[in-house]
């Protein structure tokens, strides 16, 4: 469950607990990482910071349920691409630092991570009220981007300079596994998986430039993986964003 990133994490269960779907105890153990507490990547804590200091998430997202929420939507943002964003200014520029955000959907308020040791703090922004992002368009952009990758690191001999690379990219069913909670739709699940794991097979072809010959043929293999890895966070977005989800059956 640590494998997804904290406001992904947040949205699943938060939303899950909005919706009556888990108690608080589930809560609290998804979004800090999973219920083994001796885990390495589970989070010690999860605090909302506040006028008169920080406060208990559980009782701001029990606030924001009283204000209105009925969801937790999460963003991916990067420079330049301020997906499942619409401002106001200071809180996309924090979100865009911090490369992610939680909504609160209905309640008017974002929260930008921030960590401490293995604590996390959430600082509150208003925000505004965003279009629901398409689930389906972020898959087929997460297909097609894939196999555009796939051929233009071929025409680049992939195969030579990351022989793992090449083959991870080959397989459109992969997925990260991930626990969600219930209500969270399996198609979310998937996407979020495979967003996952093609993310992190675009910073495994990054890590170095592995056999370029040149500066332009290493630049001609970031700019082959950036619409991926800009596919990616779309993906992984739109899988974490219940204001877009389809409705259940």
């Amino acid at each position: 469950m640590s494998l997804l990133p904290r406001s992904g994490r947040l949205a699943w269960w938060g939303t899950a607990w909005l919706r009556g779907h888990v108690g608080p105890d589930d809560l609290l153990d998804g979004v800090l990482g999973g219920a083994d507490e001796d885990e390495p990547e589970r989070d010690t804590a999860h605090v909302v910071l506040g006028d008169t200091g920080p406060e208990s998430l559980l009782l701001e997202l029990a606030a924001a349920r009283n204000r209105g929420a009925d969801g937790v939507g999460a963003t991916f943002p990067a420079f330049g691409d301020p997906v499942g964003l619409r401002g106001p200014r200071e809180f996309a520029a924090a979100a865009i630092e911090a490369g992610e955000a939680a909504l609160l959907l209905g309640a008017g308020i974002g929260l930008v991570p921030q960590t401490v040791g293995r604590a996390v703090e959430w600082s509150p922004y208003p925000v505004d009220r965003r279009p629901p992002p398409d689930l389906g368009e972020a898959d087929r952009g997460l297909r097609t981007a894939l196999l555009a990758a796939a051929q233009a690191l071929a025409d680049l001999d992939v195969a030579r300079w990351r022989p793992e690379v090449a083959d991870e990219l080959h397989d459109l069913r992969t997925a990260v596994p991930l626990a969600a909670p219930p209500g969270t739709p399996a198609r979310c699940v998937e996407l979020a998986g495979r967003a996952l794991h093609l993310a992190a097979v675009v910073d495994l072809a990054l890590e170095d430039d592995g056999g370029a010959i040149s500066a332009a043929e290493a630049a001609a293999r970031r700019s082959a993986l950036a619409p991926l890895e800009r596919a990616s966070r779309h993906a992984l977005t739109a899988a974490c964003s219940p204001d877009g989800w389809p409705p259940p059956s």
